[in-house]
């Protein structure tokens, strides 16, 4: 058995589609999506059209929840003010313009989604259990990682969110991140997911145009196109106002 665990597209259906080719040439038996399908990409109604359409279930991420709970913005302003930047993009400038791509349909078939998925043994959440905005990142001990997910009660756990993959085996749970397909932020541009074959998670990297889906997110007149086409080419986050000497996100 081979299942796949597809996260935090983004809205780059250049790298979605990779990925798919990717999971077809290996044969998967099944693929879960992670969430956060949409927001901070080029081409978000195009993503979940062709998601939907392979028929992938899975789970609600932060930013596709952030599409219709605008009083999330207040709340996490609240809890972590250092981030306003990244916060009032997301909720001021990336929500408004993302709602309007995708339309009152697609919206509706985004709020069904759940917040768990459960499949052969591996337990699947967008961060973690009960918040979609908080999740352990890749060098948390192994008492964070057993604490957060253990209660799920599964012998692998799954999650998004921090767009950084990595596969821990703890005792009696193996917990995984699938990392980014659509935005990775380890200082790997390639797309990246989860593959559990026969049991075994291992991170898969594929290779995608990078370039092309840049020049979409300028085509597209995203509203942070150059900062987010930044962040695709040097795989890695760039807080929002950075610059280089030259005007440039870096």
């Amino acid at each position: 058995m081979r299942i796949a665990l597809v996260s935090d597209v983004h809205g780059n259906l250049t790298a979605l589609e990779a990925v798919i080719a990717d999971i077809d040439r290996r044969g998967v038996d099944r693929v879960i999506h992670g969430g956060d399908l949409a927001l901070m990409g080029a081409r978000p109604a195009e993503v979940i059209d062709r998601i939907r359409q392979l028929e992938w279930p899975g789970v609600v991420g932060n930013t596709d929840e952030a599409l219709w709970r605008p009083d999330e913005h207040e709340r996490l302003l609240e809890g972590a003010r250092q981030l306003a930047p990244l916060f009032d993009l997301i909720f001021g400038a990336y929500a408004p313009d993302t709602r309007e791509r995708l339309g009152d349909e697609r919206l509706g078939w985004l709020r069904e989604l759940p917040a768990e998925h459960r499949d052969d043994r591996l337990a699947v959440v967008h961060a973690q259990p009960g918040d979609l905005w908080r999740a352990p990142m890749p060098d948390a001990s192994d008492d964070e990682l057993a604490r957060t997910y253990a209660p799920l009660g599964s012998e692998r756990v799954g999650y998004g969110h921090i767009h950084r993959p990595f596969v821990r085996a703890l005792d009696r749970l193996t917990v995984a991140n699938a990392g980014s397909v659509g935005l990775p932020w380890d200082h790997d541009p390639r797309a990246s997911y989860l593959l559990v074959a026969d049991g075994a998670p291992s991170i898969v990297r594929v290779e995608y145009d990078v370039e092309q889906e840049i020049q979409a997110l300028h085509a597209s007149g995203h509203p942070d196109a150059d900062r987010l086409g930044a962040m695709l080419r040097a795989g890695r986050f760039i807080r929002p106002g950075a610059t280089t000497p030259n005007g440039g996100a870096r």
